[in-house]
C-alpha cells in the first residue's frame, strides 16, 4: 500500500510547451484529413482513375493518406513530423492528376501549412523564451 500512495503523492511531470508551429501544424493536418478522405471519395464517385484501376482505390487512397495525416498530426512534437507534413503534402497534390479540383483544396491546405511552418516558426522566434510570468485569465 505504501508504495501507491507515493506514486499518488508525486506530482505528474509538467507537459512541455508546444510551440505555435506544432499547435497550427497539428491543426491544419487534423482538418486536411478530412479533405484527403473527401478526395478519396470523390475520386471514386467520378470515376477518376485510368482504364484497368478499380475507382474503390479512390477510397483506399483516401483512407491511407487520411490515416497518415492524423498519425503525422499526432506526432506533430517529433523532429521529423514537419518535413513529413510537407511530403504529404506533394501526395495530396498528385491526386490533381486524377481530378483536377483537388489543386484547388491542395492550394488551401498547403498555404495553411505553409502559414503554420514558415509563419508560426517566424511568431515562435519572436515570442520571448519559457513559460508566461503570470497566466492571465478573461475573469480577472
Amino acid at each position: 500500500m505504501a508504495r501507491v500512495s507515493a506514486r499518488a503523492a508525486r506530482a505528474p511531470r509538467p507537459r512541455a510547451q508546444r510551440t505555435l508551429v506544432q499547435k497550427l501544424g497539428a491543426i491544419v493536418l487534423g482538418f486536411e484529413a478530412v479533405g484527403a478522405l473527401l478526395a478519396g471519395l470523390v475520386i471514386f464517385g467520378l470515376d477518376a482513375l485510368p482504364a484497368g484501376v478499380p475507382s474503390w482505390w479512390g477510397i483506399v487512397a483516401g483512407v491511407v493518406v487520411a490515416i497518415a495525416l492524423i498519425g503525422v498530426a499526432g506526432s506533430i512534437t517529433r523532429p521529423w513530423a514537419i518535413p513529413a507534413g510537407w511530403a504529404l503534402q506533394g501526395v495530396i497534390a498528385l491526386g490533381g492528376i486524377f481530378e483536377p479540383a483537388i489543386v484547388f483544396v491542395v492550394l488551401i491546405f498547403g498555404g495553411m501549412w505553409a502559414y503554420a511552418t514558415i509563419g508560426g516558426a517566424r511568431i515562435d522566434r519572436q515570442r520571448p523564451a519559457g513559460p508566461p510570468a503570470e497566466p492571465h485569465t478573461e475573469s480577472e
